[in-house]
This record gives C-alpha cells, sequence and structure tokens, in this order.
C-alpha cells in the first residue's frame, strides 16, 4: 500500500471523527428536542422512540412567545454588528497604513481587554446601566454587544488591511484621492471578502452572547438566551422543552452559518496565499 494514499486515508477517518464528536452534541440536542419529558430523563437514554412535537408547542408559547425573544436577538445581534465595523474599519485604516510608535501597544491593549471576565466588571455596568435607564433596554444591551466585540473586529479587519499592498493606497495618494475617497473605492473593495467573515464572525458571537443578556435583560429587551434559560424551575430543568427552546434559538444562525460558509472560509483566509 502506497504510505502516502494509507497517510491520507488515516487523517481522512480521524477528520471524520472529530466532525462527529463535535456535531453528536447537536444531533442529541435535536433527538431530545422531539421526546417527551419522561423520554428525556430516563436513566438510559434511547435512540429509539416515539418523536412528538408538544415541546416545539409549549416552547412557543413560552412567555411573549418565541419571535418576541428572536426579534430582540436579531436587532441587538445585527446593530452591534454594524455599529461595530463602523467604528473597526477607520481606526484599522488608520493603524495598518498610517502606524504610529504606539500602534502595536494599542491593538496589544484591545485584545487584553478581552482577558477580563465579564463577571469581573459586571458590578459597575449594571450600577450605571441602572442609573441611566439602560436596564432591559435594547439599546443598552446593543451598546455592550458592541464593545465586546470591538476588539476582534478591530483586530481582525486591520490584518485584512495589512494585506493590501501599500504601494496601492500610495498610488491612490498620488493620484490625489481622499483618505475617504482611498478608504472606500480602494480598500474596502480589496478587503472585502475579509470584512464579510467579520461581519459574521461577529454576528455569531452577538447572537450567542448569554451572560449580558441574562444579567442586563428581564423580558422587555430579553433575547433567545433569556428564552432558553427560561424553562428553568425551582423543580428543576425541563430537558426535553428547553432543547426544543435550543433548537429553535440556535436554527437561524446555523442555516445562517451553512449558507455563508463559503464566504465564512474565503474571509479568513483572505491574504494567506500571495
Amino acid at each position: 500500500m502506497n504510505p502516502s494514499r494509507f497517510k491520507n486515508g488515516a487523517m481522512g477517518v480521524l477528520a471524520w471523527i472529530v466532525a462527529l464528536l463535535i456535531f453528536f452534541p447537536i444531533l442529541w440536542l435535536l433527538l431530545t428536542a422531539f421526546k417527551t419529558e419522561q423520554e428525556a430523563f430516563t436513566v438510559v437514554p434511547s435512540f429509539l422512540f416515539s418523536p412528538t412535537l408538544e415541546s416545539f408547542k409549549t416552547a412557543l408559547a413560552q412567555g411573549s412567545g418565541y419571535w418576541h425573544y428572536a426579534w430582540n436577538s436579531v436587532l441587538t445581534a445585527v446593530v452591534s454588528t454594524v455599529i461595530g465595523l463602523a467604528l473597526a474599519v477607520p481606526a484599522a485604516y488608520a493603524m495598518a497604513f498610517y502606524p504610529n510608535k504606539r500602534t502595536d501597544f494599542l491593538l496589544i491593549w484591545m485584545v487584553s481587554t478581552k482577558f477580563i471576565p465579564a463577571v469581573g466588571v459586571l458590578i459597575p455596568i449594571y450600577l450605571v446601566y441602572s442609573a441611566v435607564g439602560l436596564l432591559d433596554n435594547a439599546l443598552g444591551l446593543t451598546l455592550l454587544f458592541t464593545a465586546m466585540n470591538l476588539p476582534i473586529i478591530v483586530w481582525m479587519v486591520y490584518s485584512y488591511f495589512r494585506d493590501i499592498p501599500k504601494d496601492i493606497v500610495e498610488a491612490a495618494d498620488i493620484d490625489g484621492a481622499s483618505i475617504m475617497q482611498t478608504l472606500f473605492k480602494v480598500v474596502l473593495p480589496l478587503a472585502l471578502p475579509g470584512l464579510a467573515s467579520t461581519g459574521l464572525l461577529a454576528l455569531i458571537l452577538a447572537w450567542n452572547e448569554s451572560f449580558w443578556s441574562i444579567t442586563m435583560t428581564d423580558h422587555s429587551a430579553a433575547t433567545l438566551a433569556v428564552y432558553i434559560a427560561s424553562f428553568k424551575s425551582a423543580e428543576g430543568l425541563y430537558w426535553a422543552k428547553m432543547s426544543a427552546a435550543s433548537v429553535l434559538a440556535i436554527a437561524p444562525i446555523i442555516v445562517l452559518g451553512w449558507f455563508t460558509q463559503r464566504q465564512m472560509v474565503r474571509g479568513l483566509t483572505f491574504g494567506a496565499v500571495k
């Protein structure tokens, strides 16, 4: 047997095993969503059962209904992503094409803010939000999501801008283009795949954020993370209903990821091969 073919085959099998291990929790979540509460609590889980939609019916009717929480998730995730990109693009442009001696320090400082546990800044943020009336407010949650993802967005956009040859920007300057013209007519079209993947990643991170959603909202601005957590009671967890709620919560982002996976990969590998 050809050693190279055997190695490729072994790597392929290993990749399938890893993929199945990653996908298995989602599969089990989906199966549990179609079970009754009694079947979900059985000591020996079974793959063979009579599927039912009762958990989905209950989940859709929970509180104000699924659509109330889904709308808040869409609103906060999309708006925070747009604001984050609007702030990150000019900042990354300046640091990539007009760096100074403080640029490296500034980039490291921004990333270092992600090392701080969210619970470490919870009390001051909660007190400030309470004082200005932003608790359980969509605007307040959107601002939190923006601040949470902004360092990552700046770093990613900066790395994509760095892959664009500076000669192109210098040529635009020589031709008399302003900074804004160079940014919008030269740099952004070249970095569009990277910007798209950055936006998708920021959108997913905001959609999946649970700590701030559960802590800073109650009902009016509650997202799907709060919706899932609402299936916990003093008696314990309703596994089947919580699984159904989780499926409803992750379904939109999984569909989005499926249809944009090519763009995501293209953006994440932007500039990798020259």
